[in-house]
């Protein structure tokens, strides 16, 4: 397909009207916006507009409300608040966030709370068992306790140590842990700790709240714990609905601030002269007309509409033009990049060989029926992109599998059905001819390397890029040179004699000697002087190891094409390997071998037959003609979906 046609665009008018201008630029969602400096005179005496953004403190402040609430403010209408000032909303904003902060902080008190009563909840439940009161335990004058937990290991340790001053009483086991209390004279306090602490004992601090036995804290600890969260759900519950009132003014004070905000940094693009701004861009030019009238309520403004190629400082942005069935596979083109404004489109080129390549790999009447299937699926309901390009390429491998006879890996199925039509040709057994399929893989790379030649040439006459077009290994010389020794090779295996010496020295040695002299020529078709940097020698030695890559790389881009034959086996082996195994296995056993190894095989190779088939473009046909340095068409408008750091 092709790549939609732009037109420049100069906009001039009163510093008065700067802003309203910009909005309607947002609005009319077709304006490609440049930095007018780029094309200003320096004569002129221009100034770039470099201003702080006096929106970016209040929007922030509404990102941190909006993160500290869990509320995402929408786009609506604000005509309500249009007219409020800076500082009135600055003040509204403020009570907010300050009121928010307090049900934050009382809801982060109340969970601290929480915390604290729980974990002494479970320290006490641990210790069930105690009839004493903790806090007469803990003011013993003579005796001193500790409570904790010990490992099992250090505890079955315990009897080693009859002999020292201490009692240790378990109240519970947990797992690896035994749960109780030691008693120890005063005197002999720092003795038995230290014994306690090579034990890895683990000590309890029972909280100075706590008071009863440990049945009557356990229950009173068990009331804080629902009282605190009681509290905190009544924070929560508060909170939210506060914001509930709030939202909705919230929700039009950000699409006020957003739009303004947005607007107002593309005041950066503009340039002053005087008391008029200039502001450049790039409209459709099927929307250019509509784009021209837009302004016809601003007095001071004029529109200037030229043809996009007018300034050569700025590039024109593309703006690619697909149909809904090559569209998909835009995205494999924006991966390797857009192509220039006056190149060509490859995506309908990658629609077509990208489902031949992947089809003849992955020939499978079933297994392409099902990934068809599973595409259209994943991109209707889970809005991926990849699904509608899986979606045809499970067409191609469908397409395929019965020219190949495969049906789930059942490759006599579709026998009977050729036989009745009489079509004594098909199936295609793969298994049956190796040789065949890696010699007509090799020959259809053959073929799309030619075409992406003969591409290359029409897209560089297009952009008067001779060399490229007639000298280079991609252009003319490169095509014939390349088509002259297939032809040669074809010939003599047919006991043709081709390579004559006419032939040799007009079809292969010349082609060789323009790509050797392409930069020179080149010069010479545009009609300018050829300087040559580092002298004849460094000039011979250059171009002699480029002209002897090109030769290789005719070779070598020509082989990887076998790829693609290999493929189409390594999938039909593998499948016979799955039938292989289900034929010996139980009649119960059997069906699921089958089923399971159908996907399997369609899960793997279907993901190696994606990557492959893309290299394959990117490496092998892409890097011919294309060179993906074309700038996105980005229209202006208010993005209310990013966030303000």
């Amino acid at each position: 397909m092709s790549i939609e046609k732009m037109e420049f665009v100069n906009i001039s008018g009163h510093t008065s009207d700067l802003n309203a201008t910009l909005v309607k630029l947002s609005d009319c969602g077709c304006f490609h916006i440049e930095s007018a400096s780029k094309v200003a005179k320096k004569k002129s005496g221009y100034t770039a507009l470099k201003e702080d953004n006096p929106y970016t403190p209040l929007l922030r402040k509404l990102n941190e409300i909006s993160a500290r609430s869990g509320v995402t403010f929408k786009s609506t209408d604000y005509s309500d608040v249009e007219n409020e000032s800076l500082p009135s909303l600055e003040k509204y904003l403020s009570e907010v966030s300050n009121t928010l902060d307090e049900y934050k902080t009382a809801e982060r008190q109340a969970r601290e709370q929480l915390s604290v009563h729980e974990q002494a909840m479970y320290q006490v439940d641990h210790l069930q068992g105690i009839t004493a009161d903790f806090q007469q335990i803990f003011h013993c004058e003579h005796i001193k306790i500790r409570m904790g937990r010990l490992p099992a290991d250090s505890f079955a340790k315990l009897p080693y140590y009859d002999d020292k001053p201490f009692f240790f009483f378990h109240f519970s086991q947990e797992q690896e842990y035994y749960w109780g209390m030691y008693l120890v004279p005063v005197a002999y306090l720092d003795e038995v700790e230290e014994i306690f602490d090579e034990l890895y004992f683990e000590r309890t601090h029972i909280p100075d709240f706590v008071h009863g036995d440990s049945e009557t804290a356990s229950s009173e600890l068990h009331r804080m714990v629902e009282e605190d969260k009681k509290a905190i759900d009544e924070c929560v519950k508060q909170s939210d609905e506060y914001m509930q009132l709030k939202t909705e003014r919230l929700c039009k004070i950000f699409s006020r601030l957003k739009t303004q905000h947005d607007n107002f940094d593309l005041r950066n693009k503009a340039v002053i002269v005087k008391d008029k701004f200039h502001i450049v861009g790039f409209v459709p030019r099927k929307d250019s007309e509509r784009f021209a009238g837009m302004f016809g309520d601003i007095e001071s403004i004029s529109v200037s509409i030229q043809h996009a190629d007018v300034n050569g400082k700025i590039p024109p942005p593309i703006k690619m033009k697909d149909n809904w069935f090559t569209k998909p596979f835009s995205l494999f083109v924006e991966m390797y990049g857009l192509p220039s404004y006056n190149g060509i489109n490859p995506t309908s080129f990658v629609a077509i060989t990208y489902m031949l390549l992947f089809g003849i790999m992955f020939g499978d009447f079933g297994q392409g029926v099902v990934l068809a299937v599973f595409g259209a699926l994943m991109g209707k309901l889970k809005k991926w992109s990849m699904g509608p390009i899986i979606s045809r390429v499970g067409i191609s491998g469908a397409i395929f599998g019965l020219l190949y006879g495969s049906v789930f890996g059942y490759e006599e199925l579709l026998d009977p059905i050729y036989e009745r039509l009489g079509i004594s040709f098909l199936p295609i057994k793969v298994m049956d001819n190796v040789a065949p399929i890696l010699v007509a893989t090799i020959a259809l790379g053959v073929l799309l390397i030619m075409i992406s030649i003969l591409i290359n040439i029409v897209s560089g006459i297009k952009n008067k890029d001779y060399e490229s077009a007639l000298f280079s290994n991609n252009g003319i010389a490169g095509l014939v040179f390349f088509g002259s020794i297939l032809g040669g090779l074809v010939g003599t295996l047919l006991g043709v004699k081709v390579f004559s010496i006419p032939y040799v020295l007009l079809l292969i040695i010349l082609p060789l000697i323009l790509m050797f002299m392409r930069e020179p020529l080149a010069c010479l078709v545009k009609g300018k002087k050829y300087k040559m940097e580092g002298g004849v020698g460094d000039f011979i030695a250059s171009n002699f190891f480029e002209v002897f890559e090109f030769l290789l790389s005719y070779v070598s881009n020509s082989l990887s094409f076998v790829r693609v034959g290999g493929f189409a086996i390594s999938h039909a082996s593998m499948m016979l390997v799955v039938m292989a195994l289900a034929k010996g296995m139980s009649a119960a056993a059997s069906p699921v071998m089958v089923v399971f190894g159908n996907v399997f095989v369609m899960g793997i190779e279907a993901l190696l037959v994606c990557i492959q088939a893309m290299r394959l473009e990117f490496y092998e046909l892409f890097s011919r003609f294309y060179s993906g340095d074309g700038v996105p068409f980005t229209p202006v408008k208010i993005n209310y979906d990013e966030t303000i750091e």
